[in-house]
């Protein structure tokens, strides 16, 4: 890959997330203020990894902002990318967490302030400077930010940078399905590494068949590498010519699954880094799934997930 200062810079949410986290002596519901946004999370891990990484977003000039500044450079994430809104306030998520792990969120972003990231906030240099830019579907909800994550798209495309794409579905935060639909098929269009978990697949395409679903994706838009996560039932990598599965690490002391998919995300991204962007043979699919499964199962026994990423040696242990 070409020698730049930045390993992976990503472009996107950043907010806080409200976990539950018991109920006080009244009875009430006791939320914890954890740092949050995918783009942060996928960072997060890559710094657990030792790559250099930056972010591209917006907050709010209020408290919450400030925390999230702050989590951020506890973690080694760069941000000169990061702006500061000072009219809107910094995007909140309240998360519930079922019986089986699995979430509820219910935002409030109405806006928020990482709506409100243009295209004069973007930083070209940055961008330019990074052998892969990381973006999801979330900053392309409103035009303003719309506007500024395909501006970035286009500068990384220019630089000669790896583009990837992970569409992280939040529907409520959406004015409809279809427009949902039509932005996330604009991110696809544009990246050599997507990560697409079950769910998605399925309502993107209509397939109940995840391997039905991947090949119509392969065929419109002929993305060299598509990796799908399936929650416990582990994940899958899908080349042009090969489709590999290797099964989940399975905890028994799972708490939550906030984070998981933007680890296994990271966790992609740091094989590539590492091995080279080339045609994969089976061998290695299965070597770059079986250590990314490992680090999503660890952050599935931690409450939040930015600050808590696991580190390479406890990945290790486990896969020994």
């Amino acid at each position: 890959m070409a020698m730049k200062p930045y390993d992976v810079t990503a472009l996107g949410e950043l907010l806080i997330d409200f976990t539950e986290n018991g109920t006080s002596a009244q009875g009430n519901p006791v939320f914890e203020a954890n740092p949050g946004g995918a783009p942060c999370n996928v960072l997060a891990m890559l710094g657990r990894l030792e790559h250099k990484t930056a972010f591209i977003g917006k907050i709010g000039k209020d408290m919450f902002g400030t925390q999230l500044e702050m989590a951020l450079e506890e973690v080694g994430i760069d941000t000169r990318g990061l702006k500061k809104d000072e009219h809107v306030h910094t995007t909140l998520a309240f998360v519930h967490t079922l019986e089986d792990g699995d979430r509820e969120f219910s935002f409030y972003r109405n806006p928020g302030a990482d709506m409100m990231l243009s295209e004069e906030d973007i930083d070209e240099e940055l961008i330019a400077s990074s052998k892969i830019f990381h973006y999801g579907s979330l900053s392309m909800t409103d035009e303003v930010c719309r506007k500024a994550t395909r501006k970035a798209i286009e500068i990384a495309e220019r630089s000669g940078a790896l583009l990837s794409c992970d569409p992280n579905l939040r529907e409520p935060l959406w004015h409809s399905l279809d427009e949902a639909k039509e932005q996330i098929l604009y991110g696809m269009e544009h990246c050599h590494i997507l990560k697409i978990s079950d769910n998605e697949i399925q309502w993107l395409t209509g397939r109940e068949d995840y391997d039905e679903g991947i090949e119509m994706l392969q065929k419109r838009f002929h993305i060299p590498l598509i990796l799908l996560s399936l929650g416990k039932e582990g994940s899958r990598a899908y080349t042009d010519n090969i489709r590999v599965e290797q099964a989940a690490f399975r905890q028994e002391h799972t708490i939550e699954t906030t984070g998981a998919g933007d680890t296994f995300c990271a966790c992609i991204l740091h094989y590539v880094l590492c091995h080279g962007w080339k045609d994969y043979n089976e061998c290695e699919l299965k070597e770059m799934l079986r250590f990314a499964n490992a680090a999503a199962s660890i952050i599935t026994t931690r409450k939040g997930a930015l600050r808590v990423m696991p580190r390479k040696e406890e990945i290790r242990c486990l896969l020994d």
